[in-house]
Order: C-alpha cells, then sequence, then structure tokens
C-alpha cells in the first residue's frame, strides 16, 4: 500500500507483533527453564519445518477440513497445497511416521516454534504465537500421561509460581464420549453436534454455567453482540451435560465416583474413568495429590484428534493484565492422549500423548507477577568518536576489542554525530558507560569514562547548572591501559545498586 507522496506505508498485518530485544530475552529466559524440566525429564530435543503438506494435517484442521481455513495455505508449482502448522503436534505426527524405525520406543521429545492460525484476530488472540510441546510417542498406558501432568506441575514450579497458584487439570475424552451418547449423540451422524457440545463444555471457564447451557441449547449472544449458533439439545440433555460438568469434588476418589455413576451405562465412559482413577493413584504416590494436579470433569481441550486423557494447567492467582485490571489467568497450556494421529501415517495403532506450554501467554502472565526479569541483561559500553581519522579509529577499535576481550559488551559508535549527539544515542541504548578520548585525552595517555547510569540518577538529584558543574558526578579519567580494569569497577558498582534496589 502506498502514500500519496509515493512511499510505501509501513504497517504491520493484523494478528502479528514485532518483538523487541526485552521480548525476545524474556522468552529464551523462560524456555531454558522449561527446556531443563523436559530434559530432567529425559526428552530429547527435534525439530520439523514450519510448511506441511496440508493433507497431513487432514481432517485435524482447527475448524474445517479445507485449506485456508484455520490455517495459512498456498500451492506450489506441482499444485499442491502446503500449509504454515497451526501446532507443533501435527508435523510431530508425520516425523515419527516418516522416521518410524530409525526412532526408539517409546519415542520422547520436546520441540518448540511458531504456528499460525488463520482466524479473526483479537484481544490477547494472534495470528502467530510460539508453543513450546513435549511428547511420548509409543507408550498405550495411561502412565505417560501421569507423567506429563506430573512435568507440566513442575514446570510452573521452575517457572517460580508457588503451589496453590497453579493446578493441572484432568479429564478424559473417553468420559466425554461416554456422556454423549447418554444424551443420544453416538455415531457418525452427529460428530458435527457432538463437537459443539464440547467446545460449549470448553467455554465453561469463559462464560460460566449459564452461557454453557445457551450453548448447548439455541445459541449464545454475547457482550459484542455476535451470536453463537448452539447445539440445540433438549432441556434434559443439557442437564445431564451441566450435571456432569459440575460432578467435581474435593478429592480425586469423589469425582471418579460421581462420573462413574453419570456413564455406568457406557462402556467407553467407564474405561475412561478407570485411567482417570488411574492418573489420581500415580499422581498421589509420587506426591502430586496435594492439590496440584486434579481430576475435573469440565475440561474438553478443543481439537478434534484427542482420544483419552485430556488435561490443562491453569494459573490460579490473581494477576493485573495489560491494563492494570486484576484478573484471573487461566490456561497457560495443555494437551492429552492422540493415539490416532500418528496411526493415520502408519495405518496400525501407535500410542501418544503430550502437551503444549502457550509460551506468548505465559510469559505475559509471568512479567506481570514479576517473575521474569531480564535486568541482568547489561546493555553495551560505548565508545565514543571523537576524531575521525583512520589513527584515532583504530585506536578507539583497540578499546572496543580489549573490553570483548575481557567478556565486556561493546561496540564503536558508528554513526556520524557529535559528542553530544553520541552520548544521547549512548542513553537510548541504556548504554552503562561512555568511553571519550579526545586530542587531550589521547596526548596524555588517558581516557575519560562517564558513569550514565550513575550519572543520570545524581543529575535527577542536582538543583542548578552550578552544582553540576561542581559535582561533575560519574565521571572519571584513566590511564588508558586501565580502561578494562575502571569499566569492571563501575559495572560491578551499578550490578550491586541493582541487587540493593531488588
Amino acid at each position: 500500500m502506498a502514500e500519496k507522496s509515493g512511499k510505501m506505508k509501513a504497517r504491520l498485518p493484523r494478528g502479528f507483533v514485532d518483538r523487541t530485544s526485552d521480548d525476545i530475552r524474556v522468552a529464551e529466559k523462560m524456555m531454558a527453564t522449561i527446556r531443563g524440566v523436559y530434559e530432567l525429564y529425559g526428552f530429547e530435543p527435534v525439530e520439523q519445518p514450519m510448511i506441511e503438506y496440508t493433507d497431513a494435517l487432514g481432517k485435524f484442521l482447527p475448524d474445517q477440513d479445507r485449506p485456508n481455513e484455520g490455517v495459512f495455505s498456498f500451492q506450489d508449482d506441482d499444485d499442491q497445497w502446503l500449509s504454515l502448522r497451526y501446532d507443533l503436534t501435527a508435523p510431530m505426527a508425520r516425523y515419527v511416521a516418516e522416521n518410524f524405525e530409525k526412532l526408539p520406543k517409546p519415542y520422547r521429545s520436546y520441540r518448540s516454534g511458531w504456528v499460525f492460525r488463520n482466524e479473526k484476530p483479537g484481544p490477547g488472540r494472534f495470528r502467530q504465537f510460539m508453543q513450546f510441546d513435549a511428547d511420548t510417542v509409543g507408550t498405550p498406558g495411561v502412565a505417560a500421561d501421569a507423567e506429563m501432568t506430573m512435568m507440566m506441575a513442575d514446570v510452573m514450579e521452575a517457572l517460580g509460581i508457588p503451589r496453590g497458584q497453579y493446578v493441572v487439570r484432568v479429564n478424559n475424552r473417553k468420559v466425554l464420549d461416554g456422556l454423549l451418547e447418554a444424551i443420544g449423540l453416538g455415531g457418525d451422524e452427529n460428530a458435527g453436534r457432538r463437537l459443539t457440545v464440547l467446545r460449549a463444555v470448553d467455554k465453561l471457564d469463559k462464560v460460566g454455567v449459564q452461557g454453557v447451557r445457551d450453548l448447548l441449547g439455541k445459541g449464545r449472544l454475547d457482550e459484542s453482540g455476535d451470536f453463537t449458533k448452539g447445539a440445540g439439545l433438549e432441556e434434559a440433555a443439557i442437564g445431564k451435560v451441566v450435571a456432569f460438568i459440575e460432578s467435581g469434588a474435593a478429592d480425586a476418589a469423589r469425582t471418579t465416583a460421581n462420573l462413574r455413576e453419570v456413564v455406568a451405562e457406557s462402556p467407553r465412559g467407564t474405561e475412561g474413568v478407570e485411567e482417570l482413577a488411574q492418573i489420581a493413584a500415580l499422581a498421589a504416590a509420587a506426591g502430586y495429590d496435594d492439590g496440584r494436579i486434579k481430576i475435573d470433569p469440565s475440561i474438553v481441550r478443543g481439537l478434534e484428534y484427542y482420544t483419552g486423557p485430556v488435561y490443562e494447567i491453569e494459573l490460579l492467582a490473581e494477576i493485573p493484565n495489560e491494563d492494570g485490571q486484576i484478573v484471573r489467568f487461566g490456561s497457560v497450556g495443555g494437551g492429552g492422549r492422540y493415539d490416532g494421529l500418528v496411526s493415520r501415517f502408519r495405518g496400525e495403532p501407535v500410542p501418544a500423548t503430550g502437551f503444549s506450554m502457550g509460551v506468548s501467554r505465559l510469559i505475559t502472565a509471568l512479567k506481570n507477577l514479576g517473575k521474569l526479569d531480564t535486568s541482568d541483561v547489561v546493555a553495551p559500553v560505548v565508545v565514543l568518536v571523537m576524531d575521525k581519522d583512520t589513527e584515532s579509529l583504530g585506536r578507539y577499535q583497540k578499546m572496543v576489542s580489549a573490553l570483548r576481550e575481557a567478556g565486556i559488551r561493546a561496540e564503536l559508535y558508528l554513526g556520524g554525530a557529535g559528542m553530544k549527539a553520541q552520548l544521547k544515542y549512548a542513553d537510548r541504548r541504556g548504554s552503562p558507560v561512555a568511553v571519550i578520548q579526545g586530542g587531550d585525552e589521547r596526548e596524555k595517555g588517558e581516557v575519560q569514562l562517564k558513569d550514565l547510569i550513575e550519572g543520570a540518577r545524581m543529575s535527577a538529584e542536582i538543583a542548578d547548572n552550578a552544582e553540576w558543574r561542581a559535582a561533575r558526578p560519574a565521571q572519571v579519567t584513566v590511564a588508558e591501559a586501565d580502561l578494562v580494569a575502571e569499566v569492571r569497577k563501575i559495572l560491578a558498582a551499578q550490578a550491586e545498586d541493582r541487587s540493593r534496589a531488588g
């Protein structure tokens, strides 16, 4: 798009965001912590490309099984449909199927990366976002699911979120299938309505019980005026679904007992309840039955490929949002068992389970909780360029090299401005120290070191110019040979100030 002047207009596509250095650093810091937990559990890193053949995603597209509904798709020069991945699980399933004979089974892996959704963007809803997944392929028993829930809990604690401020909620799609059979929605002919019911239940934390009732019935009109068509259930069926999602109790034994009654006539539902009971027993044996892992019938998970246990991790702490309002943050990750996803490529049963952490959402929560801090990242020392002849530039470059060899971030000013503008540049960079050497200092073999952090603090406290000239805050002159040692002293003092302030 061009402006009237003929210049291109700089504009960001809706649903996408630019990332700053701080954004990248906090993400890397958080993911390093998550990676450490995954590695501790014996998972290994792997990576798949961002683009897959659309038919590899198949019927598991987020909304409908045709290109460009929920995903970004295009055709290559062979007229093959390609899509940007919408999650990390489907590409992983393709990778495992393609390399099945080479991989150890069970295959335990983790991966992080960008995923893309061709959806209407909105507040906190982006078309590109990052996920961090862990999966186990080749283990049919729910011990693998129980381990996933434990690992999710350990990730939260490694990130500094204490017990009582998060919970891993666990349900089972088999139990949900049993419920759907009980209200007359079994069989392939009811697949669409079943999905509508599951999506309604999945919105419990967002719309409340009455909102779920509306979505199970004729539909729901939200605050914006948008109407969502409902599942069209009769009142008796709606009552059974609501009773089901409200059957959770304070302890796992009581919850599973309630669920057994609800799905007593469904063998598949009963099987799911027994799997939940086993997960609860394994969590208890490992000491996670202290509120960290909880059986919760309201957990659904939206994607269709789940076939057994499903789980979500929810932050319980009240956290200020971007507008400063205190809100219940909700889910920051989840997953479940998907025994049919790898099997599509193999033609044989391949059990699998895994979960995904929503990196962007988790970063927002952690930053608002004060759990992510990048103040330990020190901006580079800036060596100012006072004289631009080759000999002087070589001398300045030597200073920069000496600082870098000592492990100190440093840069030579490469613009064309004078001293005042160079100092302004250093301030804008957040530089801790400016190194200055003009002709007079060069003749004496000296450099001036300006502590920009202390200088800014002191200048805010000094009343007038006379006092400023008398104090000459945070600026010292040292022998050029002592440059590295003196810069280290200033950086150490700044680090101590930050530590005291923190």
